[in-house]
């Protein structure tokens, strides 16, 4: 049974959002960072940016390839997880906690309503 934590919503490109306040922290879930394998960087060069929903915020580099991590809402790049610089593989031991990636002011919270439930999601990757 994959991680998919009930609180969360969910992208199809397999990021997760959580809601705090008008900010969104973004990670990407544990059936990405599985299947990507070892994670060796992480790269955010959008901090201080506003992106759309979609856009590419960073890169997340594996020891087999390298993904391009979107935006799965619109909103002001306010933070990079700077802890991922010394140890990027938190996203592959707890996604969901110390491995987030960016915090982001949401532009437009309507667009968490585009995204899939934890339910939704887990059909998704099954």
């Amino acid at each position: 049974m994959k991680n998919t934590p009930s609180n969360l919503r969910y992208s199809k490109d397999h990021e997760w959002v959580r809601v705090e306040g008008d900010q969104a922290v973004i990670g990407i879930t544990d059936y990405a960072q599985s299947e990507l394998g070892d994670i060796v960087f992480v790269d955010v060069t959008s901090v201080g940016d506003t992106l759309a929903q979609g856009d590419v915020f960073g890169t997340i580099e594996a020891v087999k390839t390298v993904s391009d991590a979107f935006m799965p809402v619109g909103g002001e790049v306010l933070e990079f997880n700077e802890s991922l610089n010394d140890d990027p593989a938190q996203v592959n031991k707890d996604p969901y906690g110390a491995g987030w990636m960016v915090k982001v002011r949401m532009s437009d919270a309507a667009q968490l309503d585009t995204l899939l439930t934890a339910e939704e999601y887990a059909k998704l990757t099954e």
